[in-house]
């Protein structure tokens, strides 16, 4: 429950400064310039994130090292982390896993709304939408919390429950798998209706103050992520970027709860 005192998160048994954390992102050095690829984007965001008290989720990619090398960045940190795999096929899927599950890392999720993009689909393995029963298949081999990612609707949240998952992220990708979705903001008060106490509810999608965290937060959500702008502020400072744009939103979200 968020409080004026209380802005601290217990999600898994472990407790976060903030219910904030940093969302996965690919394919860094197209998207946003030369300065860092994958590999090294994760690095130091996993560390700053981890030293902070908060964790963050990476992206996972057509090349299997990114994973990798963000796997054993959190093994670096303590475990603190959370790999986010592509919706590939299931044999694929678990090949990650196991990587995942030797380095004892605190929780493992997938963001199924990636079932949409079509290079994913036109791959070899391929990705592709799960049913429960897939879903819950890998959730069961995982053996570790699971998250799933890109739920836009009530029923897609009680399937991940369904599925046995631990978390859901209310997400619509950024809006890049499929024009004209609705915004997080608008789905999320009626997931929270069909799941709240069932499974924990994380929210991204275009938050970019305290004041924001605290609307999420009172629809319902139990935290929330944040992607572009903290890749903005990893870009202009490194760790220290990260660790100021943390206490910016954190205090605003301070002061909105005062």
């Amino acid at each position: 429950t968020a409080t004026p005192k209380n802005k601290t998160l217990e999600m898994f048994g472990k407790k976060f400064t903030a219910p904030i954390f940093a969302a996965p992102l690919g394919a860094i050095d197209m998207h946003y310039g030369p300065k860092y690829n994958d590999q090294q984007y994760n690095a130091i965001l996993v560390k700053a994130a981890a030293e902070y008290g908060s964790m963050a989720l990476t992206g996972d990619g057509v090349d299997p090292e990114i994973m990798k090398a963000s796997v054993v960045d959190m093994g670096k940190a303590g475990g603190m982390g959370c790999p986010t795999i592509k919706p590939w096929n299931k044999e694929f899927v678990f090949e990650k896993l196991d990587v995942v599950k030797a380095s004892g890392i605190f929780c493992a999720a997938m963001d199924v709304d990636g079932a949409g993009l079509p290079f994913l689909k036109a791959m070899n393995p391929n990705a592709g939408s799960k049913s429960v029963a897939e879903m819950k298949e890998i959730v069961d081999y995982a053996k570790m919390p699971f998250i799933i990612k890109g739920i836009m609707t009530p029923n897609g949240a009680r399937k991940a429950v369904e599925s046995g998952a631990a978390a859901i992220v209310v997400s619509n990708h950024g809006g890049r798998v499929q024009g004209g979705v609705p915004s997080t903001a608008e789905v999320l008060p009626a997931i929270v209706e069909a799941v709240k106490g069932q499974i924990t509810i994380l929210v991204d999608g275009g938050i970019r103050s305290g004041v924001d965290v605290f609307r999420a937060l009172a629809l319902g959500a139990d935290g929330v992520l944040i992607g572009r702008p903290v890749l903005t502020a990893i870009y202009g400072a490194g760790e220290e970027g990260f660790r100021v744009y943390m206490d910016k939103i954190v205090g605003e979200l301070k002061s909105t709860m005062t």
